[in-house]
């Protein structure tokens, strides 16, 4: 998920973002907080981590000018209404003010609350829709194009977390509609990018099995279980055991019978499936 679009006051998306370094993180900084303060320290920590040099007030504010100038050159605004609308000078520090443009990581949080709710309310179907949607709007890993400092990287993980939890409960969802083989090459693709995540490997397991391809989910716990074991010093979580001893057992109904899970409350949790252990 890119963020260094940058956005027009007239509703367009255009990508004109800065090639410099320092001036792509600021503007990043920025537009992954649109509409809030952003306070000088946090800018100056993601410049520069905790050793800012002495010139670093007055370095700041020529990128804020720069990236002002390249705001008017975007909307057609003048610099001065750029600095009074846009660009904003708060107490302690900036805001961006987007006015209603949509940035991607917007949509993106707007489309997985309303899939969330969905899947609350037991409604499946729906939230597989707007759950598709919503990792429709990456476009690889979070902010992949922009320098990354202390303040962007704790934002970086908060999205990809909310992927990697979106993602299960989106394959959750589709195994309890039945559509088993329609997520394997999702899933395939979810084990290697997520090789300690015991969620994606069970579900991948129980789609490989209930599509009648026995030996390989039996090949895949044991790909997990290996991972575990001899990165991490840890044996996969109980639900994981007890799916794989059901199929050991080619107990089908055991099988599809185990838990899915489904978000609870406003915030995106972990798996049922040992997605909250400490690794």
């Amino acid at each position: 998920m890119s963020s260094t679009h940058v956005p027009s006051c007239r509703g367009r998306d255009i990508n004109r973002a800065p090639s410099a370094p320092k001036l792509r993180s600021v503007l990043t900084t920025l537009l992954v907080n649109a509409d809030r303060v952003v306070p000088v320290p946090s800018l100056m920590r993601e410049l520069w981590n905790d050793t800012p040099p002495s010139s670093g007030p007055t370095t700041l504010q020529t990128y804020i000018l720069a990236l002002r100038r390249l705001l008017s050159k975007v909307t057609g605004m003048s610099t001065a209404v750029v600095s009074r609308e846009v660009l904003v000078t708060r107490a302690g520090g900036y805001q961006l003010r987007t006015d209603g443009a949509t940035l991607d990581v917007h949509r993106y949080q707007s489309l997985l609350a309303a899939g969330r709710t969905a899947l609350i309310n037991g409604d499946d179907e729906q939230g597989v829709s707007l759950l598709a949607e919503a990792l429709a709007q990456w476009r690889g890993p979070a902010l992949v194009d922009v320098p990354i400092g202390p303040v962007l990287e704790s934002k970086r993980r908060q999205l990809e977390v909310s992927r990697q939890v979106m993602l299960e409960y989106l394959v959750d969802a589709q195994l309890r509609l039945g559509s088993y083989g329609e997520v394997l090459t999702e899933l395939a693709a979810l084990t290697a990018e997520f090789p300690h995540q015991e969620g994606m490997h069970a579900q991948y397991m129980r789609a490989l099995y209930l599509s009648g391809r026995r030996s390989e989910a039996l090949e895949a716990f044991q790909r997990l279980r290996g991972g575990l074991v001899r990165e991490l010093g840890l044996e996969p979580g109980p639900l994981v055991q007890q799916l794989h001893r059901a199929m050991l057992d080619n107990r089908a109904d055991v099988v599809a019978q185990l838990p899915t899970q489904r978000p609870r409350g406003e915030i995106v949790g972990s798996s049922a499936w040992g997605g909250d252990r400490d690794y």
